[in-house]
């Protein structure tokens, strides 16, 4: 399979179009959705453009795909944001032009469900975006977070090498967005820990494919956007994050053990694993469990390679995902992991 190429990147002045391929959340929480559209304005210097269900929640799948559509064909617009996630992109993957799409290539932005997408532009070549999204990114109570911002004004507007820089502090909690004293200041932030390397004896060097653990068994169990052949994905970095859903570990180990056995696991050359979100408004843990929970999906994660892949390195902890602050990683970009340095970069 070809290498994905990058589509060109906006620059301050051009119009970004906004839109909620998943979940039309803007329209239920105004709070952090308006903040992140003022901060895309006034500090990168883009203009959002809204699209007919953006705010609107139960839009179809078919309407959610003329929006796609829309946003790509527009010859004024420069890049594509998601506003947040949801759970239900799958259905609007066969409604999309795929043509359409690969004539029109721009940069899209988002993650979680927005796996779906990425990984469609991933088959049709273009090189997408694995982080940022209006709501949790731009709209972060207080401000955003300096690694968070660094890192998507490189990916928006700069190319090349970008190296992660190693979070000091982190959080994965959230307050409630419909509470207006909720943005009055940054979350409580905590030490990180660093990065834990496993097998990291060696330089790896590949294209990333990847996304949010739940989405991708999604895609695997409907057959969706995975390539028959799966020699296209040899050499690739695999990057994973799992979600708020709070996925147990044994199930972790499950989605990574049937790719094994579907021969695809093996095929990568290197494996990064976002930090574990390991709080929920459902289940708000404490410090002491949250470290456990963290400890065993790293475990389940181990687990699996030591039956598929022993010889595959692996970073955990890296600020991708549904953590904060959150690290910008290209979809289809190359990627590379220097186990001797103990370094990530990616290319932008």
């Amino acid at each position: 399979m070809p290498r994905p190429v990058h589509p060109p990147k906006p620059q301050p002045g051009d119009r970004i179009a906004v839109l909620s391929p998943s979940s039309g959340l803007p329209g239920v929480l105004p709070l952090p959705f308006e903040l992140g559209l003022a901060r895309m304005e006034r500090d990168f210097g883009l203009k959002p453009v809204e699209f007919p269900t953006t705010r609107q929640m139960g839009s179809t799948p078919q309407q959610r795909a003329d929006d796609i559509h829309a946003a790509f064909a527009d010859p004024d617009i420069a890049a594509v944001m998601a506003s947040i996630g949801g759970d239900d992109q799958i259905t609007v993957l066969p409604l999309l032009d795929r043509e359409l799409i690969r004539a029109n290539p721009k940069p899209f932005f988002g993650f979680s469900d927005n796996t779906n997408l990425l990984m469609t532009l991933w088959n049709l070549g273009i090189v997408g975006y694995h982080g940022a999204s209006v709501m949790c990114e731009l709209g972060r109570p207080g401000a955003m977070h300096p690694l968070t911002e660094q890192s998507l004004r490189a990916a928006l507007f700069r190319s090349g090498p970008y190296k992660l820089p190693e979070a000091s502090e982190y959080c994965d909690e959230s307050r409630d967005w419909a509470d207006p004293a909720t943005f009055d200041a940054e979350p409580a932030m905590q030490p990180s820990g660093g990065r834990i390397w496993h097998n990291a004896d060696r330089v790896v060097e590949g294209i990333s494919w990847g996304g949010n653990l739940e989405i991708l068994s999604w895609l695997l169990m409907a057959d969706r956007e995975i390539q028959p052949d799966e020699s296209a994905y040899d050499g690739c970095v695999l990057f994973l994050e799992t979600s708020e859903e709070l996925p147990a570990a044994e199930e972790v180990f499950r989605v990574l053990r049937n790719m094994g056995e579907r021969g695809l696991l093996q095929r990568f050359g290197a494996l990064l694993m976002a930090r574990a979100k390991a709080w929920s408004f459902e289940r708000p843990n404490g410090p002491e469990a949250k470290a456990e929970y963290a400890r065993d999906q790293r475990e389940a994660v181990l687990r699996a390679l030591a039956v598929y892949s022993p010889d595959m390195p692996a970073v955990f902890d890296l600020d991708l995902g549904h953590t904060d602050p959150q690290q910008v990683i290209p979809y289809g970009g190359s990627v590379r992991i220097d186990g001797r340095t103990r370094t990530v970069t990616v290319t932008y």
